[in-house]
This record gives C-alpha cells, sequence and structure tokens, in this order.
C-alpha cells in the first residue's frame, strides 16, 4: 500500500456535498432567511402606498417627414409599427417617457401638486423627476403601448397620466411631422418651384427641336440603324463591283488573244472540231443564262440591287457566264456553233463586254451615292451628339424639379391638414383605453417583498457556500482526506455524545483516563490510573471527541470492552492488519506510532484502544509507551505510585507493574525535566534492538504531534506503520499537508484516522448519494 493515493481529477460539487453544506451551516441560513422574511413583512408597514392609473394608445402608423417641407429632397414616408419593427414602438416609448415631457407636465399640474404628498416642495426639476421615475410604459407586443403612473396622492395619477398623453400627441406631431412650416413659405416655394419646373421644360423643349429629335434616344437608336444599313449596302456594292470588274477583265483578255471579229470567228469554227459533250454543254449553258438574264430583267422592275434574291440571280449569272467563257477559251469553235444555232438573236461578245462595262460604271456610281450618304447621316448623327449634354442636363434638372415640386406640394398639403385637425390631433394615434380611476398598486411592493425573502435566503446560501468552499479551510469529511490530501484514509470516528450517540458540538469536562476499576476481565487489580490537568491534552481526548465525553462514567477506560469506541478501535486493528498482510510485514515486534498535528485530536485514547484491541488477537503481548511524559501533562499510576518506564520494562524487573489487562503492558518514555526532541532520536537507535528482541507482536506509541521542532517527523523512520490523527473542523489541510511532508521525508507508511467528525446530513438523505 503507497503512502498516498494517485493523484484523480476533480469531480467538482456533488449532490451531497450541497447536503453537506446546507445542513452544516443550517442555522446561519434559517437565521438569516428568518431576519429576511421577517424584513419582507415589515414593509408593507414602513412603505408608502401607492397608486396607479393605466392608459393604452394604439399606433395604426407614423408619418414621418424627413427633411422640412422637402427642402433637402426628403419624402414623407408612412411606416406601420409592423414594417418598422420595434425600432418604430421603441421611438415612441422614448418620446413618452423623455424627461422634456415630463417637465411638461409638471409645470401643467403644478410642481407644487406633484410633490404635495412626495416630501414637498415646488421644484420643477424634482416634479419631472418624480413623473419620470414613477412612469412604467410597458415593452408593446403589438401597435398597443401600455402606461401606467403610480404617485402616493390618488387623486394626482389620473391628471397626471392624461396630461402626459395629451402632451405626448403634441410632441409627436413635432418630431414626425415637422410642425411649425408656416404655409406662406410652403406656398411661395412650391410657386418657385413649378415657374423653374416650366422654364426647365421649355429649355428642353427647344433643345429638341434645334438637334431636329422628338426623343433623344430614339434618334440615336435611328441614326446608328441608317449607318449599319449603308454600310451593309456599300459593303454588297463593292463586292458586286469587284465581280464585275473580274469578269470585264476576263473577257478583255479573250479578246486580245482571238482579234477575230464575229464573222471570222464563225468561219474559222467550221474548220475547228468540237466534241459533242462540250456542244452540249455550251448549248445548256447558254440556255441557263438566257433564263437567268430573263430573270434579273423581271427582278430589276420591283427589287434594288441589294435585294438578296436579285444578288443571288446575279451569282449564278456571273458563275455561268465563266463556266461559259471558258468553254469558248478551250474551244474557239464554240462560237460559231452558238452564232450558227442563234440566227438573228445570236449575241455578240462585244455587246456583252460593252454591257459588263455599263453595269461596272453602274455599280461604282451607286457605292459613291451610298458614301456620300452615310457621310450625311454621320453628320446629322454628330449634331445630336453634340446637343446632347445640354438635353440631358436639361433633363436631369427637370427630373430634380419635379421632385422637390412634388415635396412640397405634399408637405403643403399634409400643413393644411394639420392646420385643419388643430394642434395635437394627430390621425395615426389614438387613445383605445382612457386612464383609469386611481388603485393600489400592490405588484411593486410584492417585487420588493419578494426580492427581500429570496435575498435574504440566497444570500444565507452564498455565505454559507463561501464559508465551506473558501473561509474554512479544516479537513472536515473523510472524502476530503482523499480529494484534497490525496492521503490514504483508514478510519472515520464520529463525535459521539456521553450516551455513545452522534451528537453536535458540546462542552469539555476532564475525568481521569486509566482507573483500577476498568479492567474489562475483573483481574486487573493492578491496573494503571491516569488523570488529565486542567487545560486539555492528547491524553485526555479520545477517538471520538476528548476522553472525558465518550464515558458515561469515569470507571471506563479505552481499553474497556463497554467503551463507546470499541468498535471503531476493533475495525482499526482489522484494517492495520490486513496492510501488513498486503505489504508482506512478517516481522514483530510491529512498531506503530499514532500522532496528530496538535493537542487534543484524540491520539491518546486511539493509541489505547487500537492497543487493547491488538492484544485480543492471540497469545502475543501488546506494548503501549506513552511519549508525552515530557510535557507533564499525564502520568501512570500503580497503586498509587508512578508506572515503570520503557527502560525499566525491557529489563523485565518491573513488568508485571506495567501490565493493564492481559497481554497488554503501559511504559512511559523519558522524565518531566527530560529534554525529549534533543535526545530521544539518538536514543531509539540503542533502543530498537531491545524492541526487537522482545516478546511483543505490536508495539503502539503514543507520540507527540508533528510539527518541526518535535521528535515525531525522525522517530517516524523506525517505525513501520504511523497513523495521523486528524480532528475534523479543526485542524487545517495546509497544516496536515505540512505534517504528510515531514513524515514523509523519513520514508513512513502514514495513514490517516479522521477523529470527532460530524454527519449533518440526515441518513434518508445520505442514502440518496
Amino acid at each position: 500500500m503507497n503512502q498516498k493515493l494517485p493523484n484523480s481529477p476533480a469531480s467538482g460539487m456533488t449532490l451531497g456535498d450541497i447536503y453537506y453544506v446546507i445542513f452544516r451551516h443550517k442555522w446561519k441560513i434559517s437565521i438569516i432567511s428568518a431576519l429576511g422574511l421577517l424584513a419582507a413583512g415589515v414593509l408593507p408597514f414602513v412603505t408608502p402606498r401607492l397608486y396607479q392609473s393605466e392608459a393604452k394608445i394604439f399606433i395604426r402608423y407614423v408619418l414621418e417627414n424627413k427633411s422640412p417641407g422637402g427642402m433637402a429632397g426628403g419624402a414623407t414616408s408612412i411606416t406601420s409599427p409592423n414594417e418598422g419593427g420595434g425600432g418604430i414602438i421603441n421611438s415612441e416609448i422614448e418620446i413618452l417617457t423623455s424627461l422634456d415631457l415630463a417637465q411638461q407636465v409638471a409645470e401643467s399640474i403644478g410642481p407644487e401638486e406633484v410633490l404635495a404628498k412626495a416630501g414637498g416642495g415646488k421644484d420643477r426639476n424634482g416634479a419631472a423627476g418624480l413623473i419620470q421615475a414613477n412612469l412604467v410604459v410597458l415593452p408593446a407586443k403589438s401597435s398597443v403601448i401600455t402606461i401606467r403612473f403610480q404617485h402616493p396622492d390618488p387623486a394626482m395619477v389620473q391628471p397626471v397620466l392624461n396630461e402626459l398623453v395629451e402632451a405626448y400627441f403634441k410632441r409627436h406631431a413635432e418630431v414626425h411631422r415637422a410642425v411649425g412650416v408656416f404655409d406662406d413659405f410652403l406656398t411661395q416655394e412650391t410657386d418657385q418651384l413649378r415657374s423653374r419646373l416650366v422654364q426647365t421644360e421649355n429649355a428642353l423643349r427647344a433643345a429638341k427641336t434645334n438637334a431636329g429629335v422628338i426623343s433623344l434616344e430614339d434618334a440615336k437608336k435611328s441614326y446608328s440603324e441608317q449607318l449599319s444599313k449603308i454600310r451593309l449596302e456599300i459593303f454588297a456594292a463593292e463586292a458586286e463591283m469587284a465581280e464585275r470588274q473580274a469578269s470585264v477583265g476576263e473577257m478583255e483578255k479573250l479578246f486580245s488573244t482571238q482579234p477575230l471579229t464575229t464573222t471570222n470567228a464563225v468561219a474559222q469554227s467550221n474548220f475547228t472540231v468540237v466534241p459533242p459533250a462540250k456542244i452540249k454543254e455550251y448549248r445548256r449553258l447558254a440556255g441557263l443564262l438566257d433564263m437567268l438574264t430573263r430573270r434579273e430583267m423581271d427582278l430589276s422592275v420591283w427589287a434594288t440591287a441589294s435585294n438578296n434574291l436579285v444578288k443571288s440571280v446575279q451569282e449564278q449569272i456571273s458563275g455561268i457566264e465563266k463556266l461559259k467563257a471558258q468553254l469558248e477559251i478551250e474551244h474557239p469553235g464554240l462560237l460559231g456553233v452558238a452564232t450558227s444555232e442563234a440566227g438573228p438573236r445570236a449575241r455578240d461578245p462585244q455587246m456583252d463586254l460593252a454591257m459588263e462595262r455599263s453595269r461596272l460604271a453602274a455599280i461604282a456610281y451607286k457605292i459613291r451615292v451610298l458614301t456620300n450618304q452615310l457621310a450625311q447621316v454621320r453628320r446629322e448623327a454628330g449634331a445630336v451628339e453634340v446637343v446632347e449634354g445640354s438635353i440631358t442636363e436639361l433633363q436631369r434638372k427637370k427630373e430634380l424639379e419635379e421632385a422637390s415640386y412634388k415635396n412640397f406640394s405634399i408637405s403643403l398639403e399634409q400643413a393644411r391638414i394639420d392646420a385643419a385637425l388643430g394642434a395635437g390631433r394627430v390621425a395615426n394615434i389614438s387613445k383605445i383605453q382612457a386612464p383609469t380611476p386611481p388603485r393600489p398598486t400592490v405588484s411593486k411592493l410584492n417585487k420588493m417583498m419578494a426580492m427581500v425573502a429570496l435575498g435574504s435566503i440566497g444570500a444565507a446560501l452564498a455565505l454559507a457556500f463561501l464559508i465551506e468552499m473558501f473561509v474554512d479551510r479544516s479537513v472536515r469529511r473523510p472524502s476530503e482526506i482523499q480529494t484534497h490530501l490525496n492521503l490514504p484514509l483508514f478510519l472515520s470516528i464520529p463525535r459521539m455524545s456521553l450516551k455513545g450517540k452522534p451528537r453536535g458540538l458540546q462542552g469539555r469536562r476532564k475525568v481521569a483516563l486509566l482507573n483500577s476499576a476498568s479492567s474489562s476481565d475483573g483481574d486487573a487489580t493492578g491496573a494503571h490510573s491516569r488523570s488529565a490537568e486542567a487545560g486539555g491534552d492528547q491524553g485526555s481526548e479520545n477517538a471520538g471527541v476528548t476522553a472525558e465525553l465518550v464515558f458515561p462514567t469515569a470507571s471506563i477506560a479505552p481499553w474497556d470492552v463497554r467503551h463507546t469506541l470499541r468498535p471503531f478501535f476493533e475495525t482499526l486493528r482489522d484494517r492495520l492488519i490486513v496492510f501488513f498482510e498486503a505489504i508482506n510485514l512478517t516481522h514483530k515486534p510491529k512498531l506503530v506510532a499514532v500522532t496528530s498535528c496538535g493537542a487534543g485530536a484524540g491520539v491518546t485514547t486511539t493509541a489505547a484502544g487500537l492497543a487493547a484491541c491488538l492484544s485480543e488477537t492471540g497469545d502475543g503481548n501488546v506494548l503501549l509507551v506513552d511519549m508525552n511524559r515530557h510535557r507533564g501533562e499525564a502520568h501512570h499510576f500503580f497503586k498509587g505510585h508512578l508506572a515503570c518506564g520503557l527502560d525499566e520494562l525491557l529489563e523485565g524487573g518491573k513488568r508485571d507493574e506495567a501490565l493493564v489487562q492481559k497481554h497488554l503492558y503501559v511504559a512511559t518514555e523519558g522524565s518531566n525535566d527530560s529534554q525529549l526532541p534533543q535526545f530521544l532520536p539518538k536514543r531509539f537507535n540503542h533502543l530498537i534492538p531491545k524492541l526487537r528482541a522482545s516478546d511483543y507482536d505490536y508495539i503502539i506509541f503514543d507520540m507527540p504531534p508533528v510539527t518541526q521542532i518535535s521528535p515525531t517527523p525522525r522517530l517516524a523512520r523506525f517505525m513501520d506503520m504511523v497513523f495521523l490523527v486528524v480532528e475534523s473542523e479543526k485542524t487545517d489541510r495546509d497544516v496536515v499537508k505540512r505534517a504528510t511532508t515531514l513524515l514523509s521525508e523519513s520514508i513512513s507508511n502514514v495513514g490517516v484516522i479522521l477523529n470527532k467528525s460530524k454527519a449533518y446530513v440526515p441518513k434518508r438523505l445520505q442514502a440518496e448519494f
């Protein structure tokens, strides 16, 4: 078994911890809570009684003039509370609760009337402050605002609230609807805007007339379409011209290589042999060319040259003419075939060339005309672009003047409506509940009483938890030994009453610890008696509280079977034996020390009870050594004489005088004038061999408290086990940690015994956790 438990994460406050704090400090909590409840009960008798009146107003919408008269380009807007959200209602609540409105009401009612039953006086600001402090505007979940006013004078609440609502209507109109703008000013500004608007419209109309446009955008669009169309026609004419030029060039080349006349060509062709297939192809092309030429002539009657159908026919004619000319070049004899077959209708090649040249000239003229038209349209479009800036500026000016004129017209109309309604009369807000007659108010008083009562209970609980968690640093419960100190807990002994039952704190009284009549088996006629001097010491304490507290009479010693704490001593004995078996400690005697962090922890009673229980386990003897004689606080007696010391016991001469009961011996160490801390550790180096050679199974040492100057930490290295008795609710945690640190330096096994612990939580609640 290790000296310390492994570290474990803190689990936080549990339900058991809460129960413990509440029941441990139940009297503090009860007293403070009772005082709070008493104060809450007294409040109705010491608090002035208040009366209240209530009114409700309905806000349909808010008519907002964003700028007076629309002079800055603002407009009048209508906002519903549902559209504006909480902002509209909050704005109205701010108007209702403003100090200016309270001052206006105070002046109207009279400061002396308002303050008559509230301290008196004629201070206007004081009356306004009282009105503002006692005015409650409930948050609205709809378009209805509820207003409450409270006052000690029942005759004052209804008039003040009624005046407040009327003043609010006037202030609302002043804030939102710009009341105060004169009709003459609005009328004059409206007339001026109308005059400027007419001038701007005339200037805009003149600029459009000079530019020759009705609509600037339509004119720009029309010119753009015309320019695009003319460009397309020029591109088509240029393409056709290039085609005609190519055709004329080919025909001129043909005539340059064949300078013969038509008659000569025909005559010469008679001598040229032309394949029949070529003649047939030539005739087919000639027929198609003739048909397409007639088709072109028919189309020229109603369609222009840019028509797609005309262009298609011309492209076909051009292609067939190229094929025909190519055949004539390859087979000149075809010209004779054409002349002979055509007869009087045969076409003259010179005539075809002339026609092509005339068409080429016509196309060139057409291109010049289209180019002139393009330039004309561009000039007209440029003129429109020049005046576009001035026309656009005039249009913008017109729009701004129209908006301003509209705003001033609306403001003028609203001003006339306001004048017709009269001051303070608004159509968008109405009262749905007039101020009610005065009635006593109890809600505020009840709230104060509840706050005082609940606050006192909360303060009591907070004080209890504050003391428990921060102020009181003592070790109080068994669970704290492991959670806060990280030490192994061997036993927790409750505080016992004189009848052997757990009890609360009681006063101490001193009784003798040992008596000749304390033997449990009736044969301990030589039993030692022990008495405690006034002031209390370790020998006067027991494992439950002080030694004298646990005894019904002064005749019961800790080793007596009738002792109240006997079951706890037996449990401690069993756990100690199991511990030694677990660590495989088999040598005899086993040295066990019992110490504490301060006087009065119950070390002597615990050591005596443990020794008595160990002596009953077998035939072996148990020795109880009292190490506290140097303080002169306790003495062992045998038939009225001082008991033997440890050296005398080990020598064997006076062993019988140390016998308390069967197998249990008691001895003391040192004398009254000895300086125990200085020589005891060195002396123990010589005593240990003698102790090891004795016939005792267990030797229990009743050690002085662990301090920086006590010999206990230095003697702990000789021990097989050291029990640290911690007194519940008195021993500080830091003191226990320091004592454990001093003992750990001796490399000893340390176990904790929590003494005098109190279970504050009732048993029926302890079962829950």
